[in-house]
This record gives C-alpha cells, sequence and structure tokens, in this order.
C-alpha cells in the first residue's frame, strides 16, 4: 500500500481541483472579481496553515536564508499569484470543462522545462523513453481535441441534471473570447509548470513542508492583495455574503490551497513534477461529468474522444516512468540472452 500512497493522492488532489473549477466558475458568474478572490483564497489558507506550521514543524525547521526566502518569494509571485489571476480571467472567458481541458498541456509544459532544467530525462532509444513521448503526444492531442473540436452532442445524461431542468451550451460564446480564454490557460500553466520545476530545486533548500507552503501562502497573499487594490477599489466588491463566493473563497482557500498544495509538495518530493503533471487528466474526466450532472452543460463528441486520448497518454508516461525506475537490475533479467 505504501507504493500507491502516490497514486492515491494525486487521484485525490485532482478530484479537488475539478470541484475547485466547477465552484470557481460558479463565483465568477455570480460576480465575484477575480483579483478579490484570489486574495481571500490566499490569505484564509494562509490562515488554516499556520497553526499546523507552528505545532508540527517549528521546532525543527532550519534557519531561513534570504537567499533562499528570496527564491521563494518569485516562486509564489510568478507560480500560485500570477498563475491564479491568470487562470481566472480565462476561466471567466471560457468554462469549467475547457479549463480542466488545457490544463492538461501542463504535462507537455512541465516535460519540457524538466528537460531543459534536466530535471527529468527522455531516452528515445529505449522502450520507457518512447511509452513517455508517445503519452506527451497524446496529451497534447487530447487537449487540442478538446480545445477546437466539438462534434456532435451527446444527450445521454441530459435527464439526469440535478437541481435544473436548463442545459447550458458554450456555443455561443465568441471565437475570439474562446481563443483568448485559451492563450490565457496556456499561459498560467505555462507559469504552473515552471512552480513545480522549480519547487523541486528550492525544497531540498529547505525541506520543512507545511512551512515551506505557508510561506508560499503568506507571500502570495500579500501580492494578490497589491494586484487587487491595484485593479478593485470600490469596497462593495470587496464583501462577502452568505453565498456561492463565499462557499467557493472558503473551498479554494482551505482545500484547495492549503491542503493540496502541501499534498503536491509531497508527492514532487517523492515522484517528481512530470508524475504530478501527467496526473492532471483525471480532472478534466471528473470535470465533465461533473458539468454534465451539476451544471447541465452538454457534452460533445470531441469531450469523449479528447478525454480517451488523454487517459491513453496518462497511463503511457506512467508506465515508462514506473519502468524507468525499475532497479537496473530486473530490467537486465528481461534481456533476452544470446
Amino acid at each position: 500500500m505504501k507504493g500507491k500512497k502516490p497514486y492515491v493522492v494525486v487521484f485525490v488532489i485532482q478530484t479537488i481541483y475539478a470541484a475547485m473549477f466547477l465552484l470557481s466558475k460558479a463565483a465568477f458568474d455570480h460576480g465575484m472579481n477575480n483579483f478579490i478572490f484570489v486574495f481571500y483564497r490566499q490569505a484564509l489558507a494562509t490562515i488554516f496553515l499556520i497553526p499546523f506550521a507552528f505545532i508540527f514543524e517549528w521546532k525543527i525547521a532550519p534557519p531561513l536564508s534570504f537567499r533562499t526566502f528570496c527564491k521563494i518569494f518569485f516562486l509564489s509571485l510568478f507560480g500560485i499569484t500570477l498563475s491564479l489571476d491568470i487562470n481566472g480571467i480565462g476561466l471567466i472567458y471560457t468554462s469549467p470543462t475547457l479549463a480542466a481541458a488545457t490544463t492538461n498541456c501542463l504535462p507537455v509544459i512541465t516535460f519540457f522545462l524538466a528537460l531543459i532544467l534536466r530535471v527529468e530525462s527522455l531516452k528515445i532509444k529505449t522502450r520507457a523513453g518512447i511509452a513517455k513521448l508517445i503519452g506527451i503526444v497524446a496529451c497534447l492531442a487530447g487537449a487540442s481535441t478538446l480545445a477546437f473540436y466539438k462534434g456532435p452532442h451527446l444527450k445521454l445524461l441530459s435527464h439526469h441534471i440535478l437541481g435544473s431542468n436548463k442545459q447550458h451550451d458554450q456555443s455561443h460564446i465568441p471565437s475570439s473570447t474562446w481563443i483568448k480564454g485559451c492563450f490565457l490557460m496556456l499561459l498560467s500553466n505555462t507559469l504552473f509548470g515552471l512552480w513545480m520545476v522549480l519547487q523541486a530545486f528550492v525544497i531540498k533548500d529547505y525541506p520543512p513542508k507545511l512551512i515551506f507552503t505557508t510561506l508560499q501562502c503568506f507571500l502570495s497573499s500579500i501580492q494578490s492583495l497589491v494586484i487587487a487594490l491595484a485593479i478593485e477599489r470600490d469596497i462593495e466588491k470587496w464583501k462577502l455574503g452568505w453565498n456561492i463566493n463565499l462557499l467557493a473563497v472558503a473551498y479554494c482557500g482551505i482545500i484547495v490551497t492549503g491542503v493540496t498544495y502541501y499534498l503536491m509538495t509531497w508527492v514532487i518530493e517523492k515522484k517528481g513534477p512530470v508524475f504530478l503533471a501527467m496526473s492532471t487528466p483525471l480532472a478534466l474526466i471528473i470535470t465533465i461529468f461533473s458539468s454534465v450532472i451539476l451544471l447541465g452543460d452538454i457534452i460533445s463528441l470531441g469531450s469523449v474522444l479528447g478525454g480517451f486520448l488523454l487517459i491513453v497518454g496518462l497511463y503511457s508516461v506512467l508506465w515508462g516512468k514506473n519502468r524507468e525506475q525499475t532497479p537496473k537490475v530486473s530490467q537486465d533479467l528481461e534481456q533476452p540472452s544470446v
């Protein structure tokens, strides 16, 4: 069971993210300002994490050097603050399903960033390397299919919608707005992929994961506050009522940022950034069916085909990574004798 723990953790992470796409989109549709949303989310995550960081790691944490602090500051700025702000704008322009779909470009982005920084390797003359390459191509093809090909609508789940008899179709969204949203999502995922790769280096300099995560959330909350104040100064926009906005902020702050960022740091430490990135197709599959059942979105043939390609890519890369991590002695035993 111990060896399967990272697989269970990444499934939990992607389920949490699928719910985040749905709740965030609902909050934005109800008038929540994206930049204010990011600030509240990060501030709440910081408040939630501080007691745990003090209780479990404060006494054993090594001194934090100024150089490491600067690394964490810029890691928070680009990988969390700007990534979340840009992602929120892209979500406003598009839909939860597309947000989850474009997130599946993350494995491609993370893989190439990891190659450049020599965190990951690709040996195309081995079966493991070929499997990883096929998986990356399949993920890219699946994400492209979801973004650019809709196809005929499938109405198999139309009578199972909860809470409403009304279905929603995003076909009325202008092409320019849709493409702009795709571009912003891609930019956000590029920043997030860089965050995952660089975090693998920074965590070696400062290993206490709870304090590391808390410090990133704290710095991100300050950064996002400055950005939000510069863009939105209407005090009415900052008020939270007992509605979907408050629920979305609480969920994203405590569960997504507070809990998931810690889990992601744990997975990166155990399995590396590309392993985490390759789990992103799971969030898409969950989001597609949740959008159909809860929001009444109409699922298309493109969503099914794209989801299938993403699953193929996911398991292809995971197979390649597992084979590379197999002890060399075991691999030698598999070679036929001459």
